[in-house]
């Protein structure tokens, strides 16, 4: 596994493995690995010949009052880790290196970044879709690969992609989660022991809406009802949303057709976690399990 720390050394690197007709695989991230990571780099090794990961801590999707000198780094253990998933190169740049003294240029991010976290979080999508555009610009990979618990940031780089035609194909891989449900996350660790148990109210509120759309319920309204329900008993500090929206769009809907994605995002004592699931009819969701 090659580190490189350089812009300029990675895109030369790079380019003369793309000038090897060999494919490239890119997994971003911010460091704090944990499975759901690792997850991201063994099936780019799948799927391509060279996988390259990316560890940057970007300041600008992160508020002014939001954790940007408390997210964890753990440069040391994320290295081993990337080792035995067989990444093959390692990317991790200085701040100034991004971005430089004189950095005034930002993505406006596209319209699905409007509510949500967009809302609640001013500015973080353009953050997020800067420091994206910038790696795939300094890494000339094929494919792209996140993780769909982000669920509202990869339909943002998604739509970013469409709409500047970058020449990249983005892959969303499944939620990795615990044992109990809980999905994967680097804030994970900042959970206390009493904690811990109340974030599974995510979980259970997500699949109480996936059992009452099974049991006939359609409503939007119940629905969303129905998991306020769940977060409640679970006792969670504080519930910024829990939505059941388009899959494409992230507009809120009246009933649940074909598809929509349920969207949670809640406080458990300090931590601020997400959580997704997309809800199928039963005859669908049958469906898609047989295949």
């Amino acid at each position: 596994m090659k580190v490189i720390h350089d812009l300029n050394e990675i895109y030369a690197q790079l380019d003369f493995v793309r000038c090897d007709s060999k494919r490239i695989g890119l997994v971003p991230t911010m460091g704090a690995l944990h499975e759901g990571h690792l997850s991201l780099v063994r099936r780019a090794k799948q799927d391509c010949d060279v996988v390259v990961a990316t560890i940057f801590v970007n300041p600008t999707q992160f508020g002014p009052n939001e954790d940007l000198s408390k997210y964890p780094r753990t440069l040391e253990s994320d290295m081993a880790s990337l080792r035995l998933a067989e990444c093959d190169f390692v990317f991790v740049p200085a701040s100034d290196q991004i971005y430089r003294k004189e950095h005034s240029t930002y993505v406006d991010p596209p319209s699905v970044s409007t509510r949500w976290e967009g809302e609640l979080r001013p500015g973080h999508f353009r953050g997020v879709a800067t420091i994206v555009l910038k790696l795939f610009q300094l890494i000339p990979a094929h494919v792209a690969y996140f993780g769909r618990k982000d669920y509202q940031q990869v339909a943002v780089i998604r739509s970013m992609v469409d709409d500047l035609n970058v020449p990249i194909r983005i892959e969303t891989c499944p939620t990795v989660r615990e044992a109990d449900g809980l999905a994967m996350s680097s804030r994970n660790r900042y959970l206390s022991e009493q904690d811990r148990p109340r974030a599974l109210g995510l979980w259970r509120a997500l699949c109480k809406a996936q059992s009452s759309l099974n049991a006939g319920i359609q409503s939007v309204a119940e629905l969303e009802a129905a998991m306020h329900s769940e977060l409640l008993a679970a006792q969670v500090d504080y519930v910024d949303y829990a939505t059941i929206v388009h899959p494409d769009t992230l507009e809120p809907m009246m009933q649940v057709g074909e598809s929509a994605v349920a969207l949670i995002a809640a406080k458990v004592g300090s931590t601020r976690l997400i959580d997704n699931m997309t809800l199928l009819p039963p005859i669908q969701r049958s469906n898609e399990g047989s295949n």
